[in-house]
């Protein structure tokens, strides 16, 4: 068995041990990466995959070459091939795997050329734009047999684990939940101030408008994308996907109901359509709310988390740790120092070379995007919308 089968068979449920691995890659082989989409997140991952020294990265792909260039220096890398085109990475021999951080709106299509050519897939959240997108995504995976991580990293977070084992799952800590509130607001990179820019030189307007709208090139809709309903759903994919997959993941309750979303372009008035500021409550089947406030202006809760009310106590979870507060007496904290995204990644790369189970396979991602796709909805309709008794389909509610 070579190295390439090895890490296809990876796939299957088989649990390989560290032993079985050091002994079938040999202990300098590395898994090679290309990383698909070079900005800000896409070069922040590849970074935390190359720390764990067990990897290399082969190729880098983008639309524009300084975002390339960026992360070669950035990383320290030298030379490196830096391409334009997927399929120059897909027909390269020495890549086992995809980093895909490319805007939403490509990530289906790119995500289905990836796993057509055999390639694992850490596909970046929210893993679809378009709620119908998710049957397709789902099959394009379960049919090519490679592994798709997607990138909701909380999943892999020791004490959002805990919090799961400890407060959920048969627990009464917490009695009875009414209802779920979250909040984070306070995006920088999202409020930045774009001046026009005449098209740069090596600069591949076609293939980033991909299978959006074609329209004459725009400087910002390239660089603040998340602004654009066409490519991204802004806040309420970028930041409801993680609050809505920890919100449904401890209630165990992945089947939102309906949602109503108010919000709007209250102070940017720079040409975006996406709104800078929302509020949505979203109903469960299970019988609970959740509600989620965001603005990408400068006001700020303080903490960004998602607490849970209930009849006994509530709790406040977010990424530095969380905070247990029975009804009547004194909060107990628990404090978090370690990295998701670390976790995340040596997850991955875990399930990748010793068989062990994803934290977040396509099927989380997909839940996660759920409750996004019904509040995006309700947002640009106005309405009340749910989802069809099936879950197949988001409809006005009657």
């Amino acid at each position: 068995m070579n190295r390439r089968d090895f890490i296809v068979g990876a796939s299957s449920a088989t649990l390989f041990t560290a032993a079985s691995y050091g002994r079938i890659l040999g202990s300098n082989d590395r898994l090679g990466i290309a990383l698909v989409g070079c900005g800000r997140r896409g070069r922040w991952v590849l970074d935390k995959m190359m720390k764990t020294q067990r990897i290399t990265p082969i190729v880098f792909c983008d639309v524009w070459n300084e975002p390339m260039k960026k992360g070669i220096n950035q990383l320290g890398l030298g030379k490196i091939p830096m391409v334009y085109d997927l399929e120059e990475v897909l027909s390269n021999a020495k890549v086992d795997a995809v980093l895909l951080a490319t805007p939403d709106h490509l990530h289906t299509q790119y995500a289905s050329r990836i796993l057509k050519a055999k390639k694992h897939l850490y596909l970046e959240k929210p893993v679809t734009l378009h709620f119908e997108e998710g049957s397709s995504l789902e099959a394009f995976v379960n049919e090519s047999g490679m592994l798709c991580q997607t990138g909701t990293q909380q999943r892999s977070g020791a004490h959002y684990q805990r919090v799961k084992e400890e407060f959920f799952g048969g627990s009464d800590r917490l009695g009875d939940i009414l209802f779920v509130r979250s909040a984070w607001s306070d995006f920088g990179w999202q409020r930045r101030v774009i001046d026009p820019r005449s098209k740069p030189k090596n600069f591949n307007w076609e293939t980033f408008l991909g299978p959006a709208p074609k329209i004459p090139y725009e400087w910002s809709r390239y660089d603040a994308w998340r602004n654009y309903k066409e490519y991204g759903a802004g806040i309420l994919s970028d930041l409801l996907t993680h609050w809505g997959d920890v919100a449904q993941w401890m209630m165990d309750d992945h089947n939102p109901k309906s949602a109503v979303t108010v919000g709007g372009i209250y102070h940017l008035k720079d040409g975006r359509s996406n709104p800078d500021t929302v509020n949505t409550i979203i109903q469960y089947e299970g019988g609970w709310n959740f509600t989620f406030e965001c603005s990408v202006l400068p006001v700020k809760n303080q903490k960004d988390s998602v607490l849970f009310h209930g009849t006994k106590a509530k709790l406040e979870v977010f990424r530095a740790g969380y905070i247990y507060t029975p009804h009547g007496q004194s909060p107990i904290h628990v404090e978090n120092t370690t990295s998701l995204d670390d976790q995340h990644v040596a997850n991955f790369l875990n399930a990748l070379t010793k068989g062990e189970a994803l934290n977040a396979p396509v099927s989380v991602g997909l839940q996660a995007v759920k409750p996004s796709h019904l509040a995006t909805s309700a947002y640009w309709s106005g309405k009340r919308m749910t989802f069809n008794s099936a879950q197949t389909e988001i409809i006005e509610q009657g």
